[in-house]
């Protein structure tokens, strides 16, 4: 336990929209995964640093070389620019957390997608070698769990951007078998979006920056609270459009797929834990956020007998909470050791 105390710990939620992490000093960051290096000598001029992280490269980009390295949960394949962009992420993270230059030993747990931890494993070791002196890596589904302590009879639906990740909790370490990952989630609700707001507004202009702006303030299911209404340039003139039926229908094209994987998991879970199960699904990340979307899952539930569907309290910071709660309960030999 001295050893531990000595050691900073800390829990990251590596997600391809944003990626959050949580300290055993009490600190918390969240950061757009987003990567922006100058394009030319014109934009070094401007910008005046070497590389942007975040929303700040989100509002440059037109002055950068942007990347979003994670696509549907994993590390893009061939691009050494990708890997270089979650490397400063990761950096970027582990830098807020230190404590003012203070040399200190770090521990972390990093959460990711399931399809990443089967696939991209070692790379993301390999990223962190240097960074880190020892090292965790667990599915983010699992990392909520463990940090709301739902760890018994228990669903995760965690909706991220480019994956949602099912996890059934059993009272042990999940398997390959106890988890889903689909690729419909926030992105895909983004790009449909865009897609339906295009067909019924041909004449206004917006980005899927803007598309998925409007989906996280007024993203619903089920009958709306009142109209959907954004301001987006017409022949650069602000015009101001009804999206309401759009946003519903770009929201409602992830209930089938959530709905049957849910039910497909439910169907494997012993019969006389399924009960329980049913009465205690958590959605968890930012697509949690869509009103509606546990009412509509409810619904699903209640041809098998009934079911509860609830959300985490804080979707930002669930995942990389739940990571800390793992670096503080790890016992030495649960951690890789890392080596520069």
């Amino acid at each position: 336990m001295s050893g531990k105390g000595q050691m900073l710990s800390v829990g990251i939620d590596l997600g391809t929209s944003q990626s959050a992490i949580a300290t055993s000093t009490g600190a918390r960051h969240v950061v757009d995964s987003y990567v922006g290096w100058p394009v030319d000598m014109v934009a070094k001029k401007v910008i005046k640093k070497p590389v942007l992280i975040g929303t700040e490269a989100l509002e440059n980009r037109s002055l950068l070389d942007l990347h979003r390295p994670l696509e549907q949960g994993l590390i893009k394949e061939g691009s050494e620019k990708d890997i270089a962009a979650v490397k400063e992420i990761l950096g970027h993270l582990i830098g807020l957390a230190g404590e003012g230059g203070k040399e200190q030993k770090v521990r972390a747990v990093v959460g990711v997608p399931a399809e990443t931890l089967r696939v991209n494993k070692q790379q993301l070791r390999q990223v962190m070698r240097g960074m880190v002196d020892s090292l965790i890596i667990v599915s983010e589904p699992f990392a909520v769990a463990y940090g709301i302590e739902a760890l018994l009879h228990t669903m995760i639906v965690d909706s991220g951007a480019g994956t949602t990740d099912f996890c059934v909790m059993k009272g042990r370490y999940p398997t390959e078998e106890d988890q889903r990952t689909l690729t419909k989630a926030g992105d895909s609700v983004d790009d449909l979006l865009a897609k339906l707001v295009a067909e019924r507004h041909p004449a206004i202009q917006f980005t899927i920056h803007m598309v998925r702006g409007w989906k996280e303030q007024h993203g619903f299911v089920g009958e709306p609270q009142g109209k959907v209404v954004v301001t987006a340039p017409s022949h650069g003139k602000a015009t101001q459009i009804d999206i309401t039926e759009e946003v519903r229908l770009a929201c409602q094209s992830l209930i089938a797929p959530y709905t049957e994987t849910l039910l497909d998991l439910l169907a494997a879970v012993e019969p006389e834990y399924q009960e329980r199960v049913r009465h205690n699904v958590i959605l968890a990340g930012r697509g949690s956020r869509i009103r509606g979307l546990a009412g509509e899952l409810e619904k699903a539930l209640a041809d098998l007998g009934g079911g509860k569907v609830s959300a985490v309290e804080d979707p930002v910071f669930a995942g990389a909470a739940g990571c800390l709660s793992i670096a503080l309960d790890a016992d030495d030999s649960d951690w890789e050791k890392m080596t520069a």
